[in-house]
């Protein structure tokens, strides 16, 4: 996988961000830019689905830990689905898996079937 694509999409209450390639310095800007465009949405839920990520390193960790601690800030809630298990190894390696939300399916939080 190269690069990282972005998908982002709107269902009631929350803003689900589907990720796609790596997250890693080069992508990180991205994740950034999109997370902070959606900080104007009413939105009070963020869902990072993480599942088409194939790689990712400590720029990508360090975004996710940043929007983390700005929506419990802002008074909003950020999960995560989990993603392959080379990009968990991450979360668990760094004991970031044990602070951050994990949702199995992006639509619990969303309303969706």
């Amino acid at each position: 996988m190269a690069n990282l694509s972005l998908e982002t999409s709107v269902a009631e209450r929350a803003v689900v961000i589907a990720l796609r390639g790596e997250l890693d310095l080069a992508g990180a800007a991205a994740v950034e830019q999109e997370l902070a465009r959606l900080e104007r949405d009413p939105a009070t839920t963020l869902v990072l689905d993480l599942s088409g990520v194939g790689f990712m390193d400590s720029s990508g960790l360090r975004v996710i830990a940043v929007a983390s601690q700005r929506a419990h800030e802002l008074g909003r809630r950020l999960a995560l689905v989990p993603g392959p298990e080379q990009v968990m190894r991450v979360f668990e390696i760094t004991r970031m898996r044990e602070r951050l939300d994990f949702v199995d399916d992006p639509r619990e939080l969303t309303g969706g079937a």
